[in-house]
């Protein structure tokens, strides 16, 4: 069964994802640091930037999808965004660790939706067998403006085009 990407306009799918949130004490490899949940439900009223990657610790994600969100945290900031995700299929401690190896600290939050529940039924998903990968997030990024959907681009080519974070910036 194929489920239809959201679109823009639409209201997103309730949704829970793992989290551990940066503290100080994360700087040291050696912490894990404790998961919690965040749910969609706190994003009411507020406006997110969400991206997806397939994978923590892959080239395209590392090098070119999730630094520069980070380097133009600021400019996304001055455009009235409240937060800013990237999500994938991995574990809570592994988006966690990628995101301190990044230093991301508590500026783009690493989560987790490793159940692909919230990925699913927003059609954000896609099947990466073929190169030995399972199910994983689609490379995407959506704007979320009071749990509406404002802007959504995916790659359908690969690299980093309507995902990447100069695309957001545009449409903020």
């Amino acid at each position: 069964m194929t489920i239809a990407l959201i679109q823009v306009g639409d209201t997103i799918p309730k949704g829970e994802f793992g989290l551990v949130e940066y503290t100080p004490e994360l700087e040291d490899a050696s912490v894990c640091g404790m998961p919690s949940k965040l749910s969609t439900d706190s994003w009411k009223g507020k406006k997110i930037v969400v991206f997806g990657v397939p994978g923590a610790f892959t080239p395209t994600c590392s090098v070119n999808h999730l630094p520069p969100y980070l380097e133009k945290f600021d400019e996304i900031k001055a455009k009235g965004v409240d937060a800013v995700y990237c999500i994938a299929s991995n574990d809570v401690f592994v988006m966690s660790a990628w995101g301190r190896v990044l230093k991301t600290g508590a500026k783009v939050q690493c989560i987790s939706d490793s159940s692909l529940a919230w990925l699913d039924a927003a059609g954000l998903s896609q099947d990466l067998s073929h190169v030995g990968f399972g199910k994983r997030a689609s490379r995407f990024a959506a704007v979320i403006d009071d749990l509406k959907v404002t802007y959504i681009g995916v790659e359908t080519d690969g690299g980093v085009g309507p995902s990447g974070v100069d695309a957001v910036l545009a449409k903020l």
